[in-house]
C-alpha cells in the first residue's frame, strides 16, 4: 500500500505523495493546515494530560518520594550528625558528640520541638522518647558555657542511657536524609547496628497484614463472580422491560451513600440486629451470632458494595453476545452445558476479566466499610496507612506501605495479563 493510500484512510496522516502536481503555495497551505490540526488534537488532550500529572501521577512520585525521605532528625540536630560521623560503631561516642547532644537537646527544648525528635527516634528504638524529652527538659535548666565545659558528663549523669551504643547507632540511622528503613520496617525487617538486615524481633504485622488483604480481595472477588455472572446473564437475556426494571435496581446502591450503606450493615449484623433475630426466631440458633467487627462482616459488606462492578461489565460484553450461538451449537448436537462452556462463557471473559479486576484492585484498597464493620479482624491494610497518617503521624511509613501496596498490585496484575489475560485464551 504506497502512503497516498495509506494517508487517504487516516485524514490526519500526512503523506508526500499528496504534494505531486501541487503548487509551492498549495503546498505551504496543505502543511500549514496540518500542522493546525495537530496543535487542535493537541490542544483538545492537554487538560486531561494535566489532570492526569496533578491528580495520578503526582501524587504517587510524592508517595515514593516521602517513603524514603526523612529529613526531620538531620533538620534537628545537624552539629550532633556531623560528629557521629568518625564514630566507629562500637562503644559509647567520644565526649565531643555527647556535648553536642546535650547542647542540641537544650536548643529543642527551647524550641519545644524536643518531642519531635523523641517522636522520630522512638519508632526506630521504644523507649527513646521519655529519654529524650526528660532530658531535654532538665538541660533547659543548664547554663550555655556549662554544657559547652561539661555536656558529656552532665549528658550521662542525666540517664546512663545515653552511653549505650544501640542508642547512637540509632540516631545515625534515623539521621540519614534518604534510608530504605520505612521499607524495611513494611516487611517486618530490621537493620542491626552491625548494618545487616533480620526479621524484626518486635511486632511482625505487615507482612500478614498485605497476605490477609489479598485472601479477603480475593475471597471477594470470587463471591462477587459468583453472584454477578447469573444475575448478567439472566439481565441479559430477559426482555427488555425485565432487564432495564433489574438494572436500576443493581444501579440503585450507587445512588445511596456508601456510609448509609456499610452503616446498614451494621444495623443488620450486630448482636440484636434483623439476621440474628430472624435466626433466633426460626430456631436456628439460640443465642446470637458475633457476626459484627468481624472479617466476615467485612467480606459481605464489602461484597454487596462491589457487586454491580462486577455486573456492569459483565452485562455490557454478554448484551452483545448473539444468541443464536448457542441455538447453533445446540442443534448441532451439543447438551446445553458443554454448550454453554465452549462456546458461550469464553466469550464472556473479557467481561469476567474487566470486572475480576476492577473488584480485586478496588477491594485491595478499600477503606471505609473495614473501619466500621470489621473491627480488629477485618482490618485491611488501608486502615494501618490511614492510621499512621492520621495518628501516629509516621506519614514515612504510610508512604512506604502504600509504595509496596502499588508494587505488589502492579505485579499481581502483570502475572495475571501473563497467565491468564484474556490475550492468552484460546477460544472454542
Amino acid at each position: 500500500m504506497s502512503d497516498a493510500v495509506a494517508s487517504a484512510g487516516h485524514p490526519g496522516r500526512y503523506a508526500p505523495d499528496r504534494e505531486a502536481g501541487l503548487t509551492p503555495a498549495e503546498v505551504s497551505v496543505a502543511r500549514r493546515d496540518l500542522r493546525r490540526r495537530k496543535l487542535s488534537a493537541v490542544l483538545l488532550v492537554f487538560p486531561l494530560f494535566l489532570f492526569i500529572i496533578f491528580a495520578f501521577f503526582a501524587p504517587i512520585a510524592t508517595m515514593l518520594h516521602r517513603s524514603v525521605y526523612n529529613p526531620i532528625v538531620v533538620q534537628l540536630i545537624p552539629d550532633t550528625l556531623a560528629s557521629l560521623v568518625g564514630w566507629s560503631g562500637e562503644g559509647t561516642p567520644d565526649a565531643t558528640v555527647l556535648t553536642t547532644m546535650a547542647i542540641d537537646l537544650k536548643r529543642l527544648q527551647a524550641d519545644r520541638t524536643a518531642g519531635k525528635l523523641g517522636e522520630v527516634l522512638n519508632r526506630a528504638l521504644p523507649g527513646t522518647s521519655s529519654l529524650v524529652k526528660s532530658t531535654a527538659r532538665r538541660l533547659g535548666r543548664v547554663e550555655d558555657s556549662e554544657l559547652a565545659d561539661n555536656g558529656a558528663a552532665l549528658l550521662l549523669d542525666i540517664n546512663e542511657k545515653w552511653a549505650a551504643p544501640e542508642l547512637w547507632a540509632t540516631v545515625r540511622q534515623v539521621g540519614q536524609v534518604h534510608t530504605v528503613t520505612n521499607f524495611l520496617t513494611a516487611l517486618d525487617l530490621e537493620r542491626t547496628a552491625d548494618g545487616s538486615i533480620r526479621t524484626r524481633e518486635s511486632a511482625q504485622i505487615y507482612v500478614a497484614l498485605y497476605t490477609k488483604t489479598l485472601r479477603i480481595a480475593l475471597v471477594i472477588t470470587v463471591l462477587c463472580l459468583l453472584l454477578g455472572y447469573p444475575l448478567a446473564y439472566y439481565l441479559a437475556l430477559a426482555p427488555p422491560m425485565t432487564a432495564n426494571l433489574l438494572m436500576i435496581l443493581v444501579l440503585l446502591p450507587f445512588w445511596t451513600s456508601l456510609l448509609v450503606r456499610t452503616t446498614a450493615w451494621i444495623v443488620l449484623l450486630q448482636t440484636n440486629g434483623v439476621v440474628n433475630s430472624v435466626l433466633i426466631a426460626i430456631g436456628v440458633t439460640g443465642e446470637p451470632f458475633e457476626m459484627l467487627y468481624t472479617e466476615f462482616a467485612t467480606i459481605v459488606a464489602m461484597t454487596h458494595i462491589l457487586l454491580p462492578f462486577m455486573v456492569l461489565p459483565l452485562y455490557s460484553v454478554m448484551k452483545g453476545i448473539d444468541p443464536s450461538y448457542m441455538r447453533a451449537a445446540i442443534s448441532l448436537g451439543s447438551p446445553p452445558v458443554p454448550a454453554f462452556i465452549r462456546v458461550y462463557f469464553p466469550m464472556t471473559v473479557p467481561g469476567l476479566s474487566a470486572g475480576a479486576l476492577l473488584v480485586f484492585i478496588i477491594s485491595v484498597g478499600y477503606y471505609i466499610t473495614p473501619a466500621l464493620v470489621g473491627g480488629t479482624d477485618g482490618q485491611m491494610i488501608s486502615n494501618i496507612i490511614a492510621f499512621h497518617m492520621q495518628q501516629s503521624n509516621n506519614w514515612e511509613l504510610a508512604a512506604a506501605l502504600g509504595a509496596l501496596l502499588l508494587v505488589l498490585i502492579i505485579a499481581l496484575y502483570w502475572v495475571y495479563d501473563r497467565l491468564v489475560g484474556a490475550d492468552n485464551l484460546k477460544l472454542g
